[in-house]
């Protein structure tokens, strides 16, 4: 086996491990009480929320990736590869429903804030 043919057999065997390390999923914000949070504390949420939905559609796009790498693996015969793709594609799917989590509880602190400050 020369060096090269060595050094591309074990880049193969660590890409899925380092596809695992790239995708880096974004921390959830807290979200305010609205019946007693201010305006301010209401506005800044509203910020991390977005910047929370705009770094978790890269990790989603990271995790998409790996996903896809995982399944061309497994068609070439690598046997640990359905297994990483089923974790990757669990990760997937806990990431949306995260996401989807964060901007309901936003929405009922919205109106609760609306509620508590009806001017």
């Amino acid at each position: 086996m020369t060096i090269r043919t060595a050094f591309l057999t074990l880049s193969l065997l660590a890409l899925p491990v380092s596809t695992v390390i790239a995708c880096d999923a974004p921390s959830a914000p807290i979200v305010p009480d609205g019946d007693s949070a201010s305006l301010e504390e209401m506005v800044a949420a509203q910020a991390g929320i977005k910047a929370f939905q705009a770094s978790n559609a890269e990790y989603l796009k990271c995790v998409d990736e790996q996903m896809a790498t995982e399944k061309n693996l497994e068609d070439e015969g690598d046997e640990g590869a359905q297994e990483r793709y089923a974790l990757a594609a669990a990760d997937y799917n806990a990431a949306v429903s995260r996401e989807e989590q964060v901007a309901a509880d936003f929405n009922t602190e919205i109106r609760a804030y609306k509620s508590a400050n009806p001017d």
